[in-house]
């Protein structure tokens, strides 16, 4: 090429780099403004959560059961569920875990039991569609374990499908392998109502004509519990179903040690965990089932408990007053949704003193948790000053919210200091006591990982444990490396260690909290980059190199919630925004803004900026349980385009 031809070439290339960084000032100028507009006056932002209709349904089971259904509040809220229920249905008649899936016998057998007690008739066409889908596969003796005692709370399948919950487990001393500590945070505060609900069997049957008998292909097996058991072969799956015969003969027999005392005691765990606000560790399934529990040990409805309980469910409520419907939400995400927002507009340029950023971070301040919750059971010695997820949720912060918050706080009027500094100080005391010998971080609390607990009979979606991922343990070495820890530091050389030692052959890291390579390697990358790992250690290239090698034609990136099953791992699906800026932020802290497939995400992410400034998508990125629930976080596809465009705008300026 001659000389000429380079100057020409450098020209171009040059008007083009500028061309490019005026359209990324255009549109985070626009984006940032319009996520400013999404904030709350009180300093937070809270987007939508949404999961799948089985939640719907069981608040329409709720209000049948407790008798509030006959009352006009609640028969006008089950009117506008049922339409949301009906709009949600699928051309097949089926619905799934999350858009794109396929059809879930369980999320259709709730929905159409939901429906049809609603007063939909059978013969109805979107009824029948559904209904040939739940007798093909089976029919409702074929749901998980959480939709069989829905069932037969309501009559409609018999207890003997259910397996046995001893009571026993709530005064199960600690020195015990088998306790209720041993469960994960959402698996106790579910587990402990419901093992009343098993105990006490009560029935309410719906009204004549409205079952589903209709859905069953042939009759109950008495023994449907235990089919497909090996008795020649010794494991746990195993033991827990010979243990499920003893608990029923017990029950049969009225030989059942301490019935009695026990439900007292459980009456008096749930009445100790609830939050002053109503809730019950924050998410609907822990405040359903709490309600449920305490009315049939004789609670009225109208008693305060109660009330502020169903208030709590309220909260929980996403109306659509022009399509004449409302949903609802598994859980709530201000903290988590405010502490983004903060992160995603100071890396946009937006002053760290700003009045929205100040307002944000005095709020999330206020949000800080210095009660002790159930974490404190195993370790008693920790400070607390955690932050949880929701609004309300002060048994249970964790770990994951209280890194980013801590991140956040970074921000924040000089008026503050002294208040940030503080919260943070006492917020980094509260997560490094909970530090796994592992050396990573679980979710909520210390040393929940005895796998045994996943073979439980009830558990048949293996989410019982709360072990540490690298997806969360990532995040806490962002935040140690942002506020100046070392690598030297024994704390961080041993998170370091295991998050080296989960990464996968190619590279990629597993991610449990979010779908999934794409969000579990960003995780890991951002918090090693934090710490001063270069983009030449072979940690660092491998991820890189993964990332660049998922990515589309298109130049976004995509993957499915299917790439949590085995041997479809990372498998891919249409670009959407989070997932695209989760993988040009991987490749930004990998030190590889200026190369090409991080280019071409940024265009991707332009060139799907919507008019009023933001992104949105219907992929379900969020993950609750892999294989089992997912989420749609409505935000996710605001504040991370935001935080991903600002990182590589500001890391090519560099």
């Amino acid at each position: 090429m001659s000389q000429t031809d380079q100057s020409y070439a450098s020209s171009l290339f040059a008007r083009q780099q500028v061309s490019h960084e005026q359209r990324l000032a255009q549109s985070l100028a626009r984006a940032r403004s319009a996520l400013l507009d999404l904030q709350h006056a009180e300093g937070w932002w809270n987007g939508e959560d949404e999961a799948n209709q089985t939640l719907d349904a069981q608040y329409i089971f709720l209000l049948h059961y407790t008798g509030l259904l006959e009352r006009p509040h609640y028969r006008e809220k089950a009117r506008k569920l049922g339409n949301w229920i009906r709009r949600t249905q699928r051309p097949d008649g089926t619905w799934p875990i999350y858009y794109g899936g396929p059809g879930c016998i369980s999320v259709t057998t709730e929905a159409y039991a939901a429906l049809k007690l609603l007063g939909d008739p059978a013969d109805a066409p979107h009824m029948v569609k559904a209904r040939e889908f739940i007798r093909a596969q089976g029919g409702p003796a074929k749901t998980r374990m959480l939709t069989r005692y829905q069932l037969a709370l309501l009559g409609e399948l018999d207890w003997s499908a259910c397996p046995s919950l001893p009571l026993q487990l709530i005064i199960a001393p600690r020195l015990t392998r088998f306790n209720i500590y041993e469960l994960s945070y959402w698996a106790r505060v579910c587990t402990v109502p419901l093992a009343v609900l098993a105990d006490v069997k009560k029935v309410v049957p719906v009204p004549e004509g409205r079952g589903v008998a209709e859905l069953f292909p042939a009759p109950v097996a008495p023994d449907v519990l235990y089919a497909g058991a090996d008795p020649k072969a010794f494991s746990w799956g195993n033991l827990f179903l010979q243990a499920d015969k003893v608990f029923k003969w017990m029950e049969r027999t009225g030989i059942y040690p301490l019935r009695s005392s026990c439900r007292e005691r459980c009456k008096q765990w749930i009445l100790d965990h609830q939050d002053e606000s109503g809730d019950w560790g924050g998410i609907f399934p822990a405040i359903a089932n709490s309600l449920l529990a305490l009315y049939v040990l004789g609670m009225d409805v109208d008693d305060e408990v109660f009330v502020k309980g169903m208030q709590a469910l309220e909260r929980f409520e996403w109306p659509d007053e022009a399509r004449d419907e409302t949903h609802i939400a598994p859980c709530v995400s201000p903290v988590w949704d405010t502490a983004w927002s903060v992160l995603a507009l100071a890396e946009s340029g937006l002053p760290p003193d700003d009045p929205a950023l100040a307002r944000a971070c005095d709020w999330l301040v206020s949000m800080q948790i210095k009660r002790k919750g159930d974490w404190a059971v195993k370790a008693p010695h920790v400070p607390a000053g955690g932050w949880a997820f929701q609004f309300y949720n002060d048994f249970y912060p964790d770990t994951d919210d209280s890194a980013v918050v801590m991140m956040a706080l970074t921000n924040g009027s000089p008026e503050s200091k002294d208040a940030r500094l503080a919260a943070i100080d006492l917020g980094k005391r509260w997560l490094l006591g909970l530090q796994n010998s592992d050396g990573g971080w679980g979710a909520f609390e210390l040393e929940v990982n005895q796998e045994v607990y996943n073979e439980i009979l009830y558990n048949d979606e293996k989410n019982m444990l709360d072990p540490s991922t690298v997806d969360v343990t990532g995040r806490v070495l962002e935040m140690l490396g942002l506020l100046g820890a070392s690598r030297e530091d024994p704390v961080v050389q041993r998170a370091e260690a295991y998050v080296r030692r989960e990464q996968e052959a190619d590279g990629k890291w597993w991610g449990r909290w979010g779908v999934n390579y794409i969000y579990g390697t960003w995780s890991v990358v951002r918090g090693l980059a934090a710490l001063g790992v270069g983009p030449d250690d072979p940690a660092m290239k491998a991820a890189a190199d993964w990332v660049e090698s998922y990515q589309q034609a298109d130049g976004g990136w995509g993957e499915s919630c299917a790439s949590y099953l085995p041997g479809r791992e990372a498998e891919p699906m249409d670009p959407c925004p989070s997932q695209t800026a989760w993988a040009v932020l991987t490749l930004v802290a990998a030190g590889r803004a200026q190369g090409t497939a991080c280019r071409r995400g940024a265009e991707w992410l332009l060139a799907h900026q919507e008019d009023e400034g933001l992104w949105s998508e219907e992929a379900f990125t969020g993950t609750g349980f892999p294989n089992a629930f997912y989420l749609r976080y409505h935000h996710y596809p605001k504040y991370f385009p935001v935080l991903a465009l600002s990182a590589y705008r500001n890391a090519l300026a560099r």
